[in-house]
């Protein structure tokens, strides 16, 4: 994997080996490394296969880029090829990096808040079971009864409006009148029966016509008012 000037053969002896180790190396880093050591030895290490380097982009910023060179520009051979082939290394020097850092700890304090409001959520339970059970408590008594007077004045307020619709007040009238006309018959019958003294007779009778025409007025006024 690692070819130095005039070491083909040793080149020929360790390839297989450290291309199979490279196989879990993440392309982007592997680009570093081979950057950072044509920069410090003068030589040039081909780290990738041919095969991974156009399927493989990296997704390493340049600054991010230029900050994992710059902590592996000054290790040795021996280290850069530990770092290859023991995934161990590996993991403790991408853990040791600062962008790996920043991004655990925001790890660590998301899941450190998502915790915290699973607690807040678990403690609250409890008072939301009591809410649900005095809604079902509402819904079931209070709001059936409430419903019952509700329906009951809507009742009574239907029988207001049509007791008191032009149309009712006009009936109501009429039926005045016609009784109103009846006792005045009926004290005429009296009279002729002499059943009454013609004193008392003219007394109440004045008295039951007046009412039955100012009511008859009355009716004919609301009458015109309402088909007017």
């Amino acid at each position: 994997m690692f070819k130095f000037w005039g070491s083909q053969d040793q080149q020929a002896q360790e390839s297989p080996q450290e291309t199979s180790a490279s196989s879990w190396y993440p392309p982007s880093v592997v680009s570093s490394l081979n950057s950072s050591h044509s920069s410090t030895t003068g030589g040039s290490f081909n780290l990738q296969r041919p095969s991974e380097r156009p399927q493989s982009p990296s997704h390493v910023s340049p600054a991010e880029a230029a900050g994992i060179i710059n902590l592996l520009k000054d290790k040795s051979v021996d280290e850069l090829r530990r770092l290859l082939s023991d995934k161990e290394a590996y993991n403790q020097f991408l853990l040791s990096l600062d962008q790996i850092k920043i991004q655990n700890n925001l790890r660590d304090e998301l899941r450190k808040e998502t915790m915290q409001l699973a607690r807040e959520n678990l403690e609250k339970e409890p008072r939301i079971m009591e809410l649900r059970n005095q809604c079902r408590i509402i819904r079931t008594t209070e709001l059936a009864s409430a419903q019952e007077k509700l329906n009951e004045l809507e009742r009574q307020k239907e029988e207001t409006l049509k007791f008191y619709s032009p149309a009712s007040l006009l009936q109501r009238l009429q039926d005045a009148m016609s009784k109103t006309d009846e006792e005045s018959e009926s004290l005429h019958r009296q009279l002729l029966d002499r059943e009454m003294d013609v004193g008392v007779f003219v007394q109440k009778y004045k008295k039951l016509r007046t009412v039955y025409h100012r009511r008859a007025l009355t009716h004919l006024a609301a009458k015109t008012s309402i088909n007017g």
